[in-house]
């Protein structure tokens, strides 16, 4: 009998045009050798070109596919991404709390395209309630000013930033640099306040970024479910997300997606 593989559940919205979202998590986690469950909290119309509709679920539909997952199944380790309300934060984040496994929340505010992703009126549930429960909080430097009012403009404000989301409670952050105009190296920092990690990895010419975000805190969350520390996951995460970005393949007229399987196809 083949020995089942760690569990992974992925919370988080549809992307239709399969670069981000529940599809890129899904992928992610099969690349990753971890098998991927999903609760479904909003369907958006979505290609290469933007996000062209969004339609939140309701909040009982989330809690029973969460519920029909966690007690049945079972699960070790949560990702979160797209929530999109804050009826829809506040719901999540009791189960989370209700439930022993890490957690990695990839607190989604705009698409790679620019759109919204998040209701202003949930920042504030966000910030109280979905951060509280997070192992691992992955904001990228657009969600760090979303949340705190930091705005990094060079290296050295990473750490200001990260102390700023450490604030409303997750255990450890990264902070993406991704954005920032850093040359030859994409730069982000992990950090629980007292320990330190810098990550750096060569800078891709690729256009083709969409899902990186998403990809990442599920890497993440793959590695916790399969046992590694909190370091560790990040490092082998960003390792692979390095590979996927240099892998990213155009797909419609706009911007295209990162590689998933691109280490299965070496």
């Amino acid at each position: 009998m083949t020995t089942r593989p760690p569990l992974v559940l992925t919370v988080a919205g549809s992307d239709s045009g399969g670069g981000a979202g529940i599809q890129a998590d899904l992928k992610a986690m099969l690349a990753l050798g971890v098998h991927g469950m999903s609760v479904l909290t909003a369907v958006t119309a979505q290609n290469s070109r933007g996000v062209h509709g969004v339609w939140e679920l309701p909040e009982e539909a989330v809690r029973a596919q969460y519920r029909a997952v966690v007690d049945d199944i079972g699960v070790h380790a949560v990702k979160t991404g797209m929530l999109a309300t804050a009826p829809l934060v506040e719901t999540v984040a009791a189960l989370l709390a209700d439930t022993d496994a890490p957690v990695v929340v990839d607190p989604v505010g705009v698409s790679k395209h620019g759109d919204p992703l998040l209701a202003a009126s949930a920042l504030e549930s966000v910030r109280k309630r979905l951060l509280p429960t997070a192992t691992v909080a992955t904001p990228n430097l657009d969600e760090v000013t979303q949340l705190t009012g930091v705005r990094v403009e060079r290296e050295t404000d990473m750490r200001t930033a990260a102390e700023a989301v450490l604030a409303y409670g997750p255990r450890w952050v990264l902070v993406k640099g991704g954005h920032l105009p850093t040359g030859a190296e994409a730069v982000d920092l992990l950090t629980d306040g007292t320990e330190e990690h810098w990550l750096r990895a060569p800078r891709h010419d690729n256009q083709h970024t969409h899902g990186t975000g998403c990809t990442l805190a599920s890497a993440v969350a793959a590695g916790l479910a399969r046992g590694l520390a909190v370091p560790e996951a990040v490092r082998e995460a960003k390792a692979y997300v390095t590979g996927a970005i240099a892998a990213g393949f155009a797909l419609g007229e706009g911007i295209g997606p990162v590689d998933h399987g691109w280490a299965l196809r070496r």
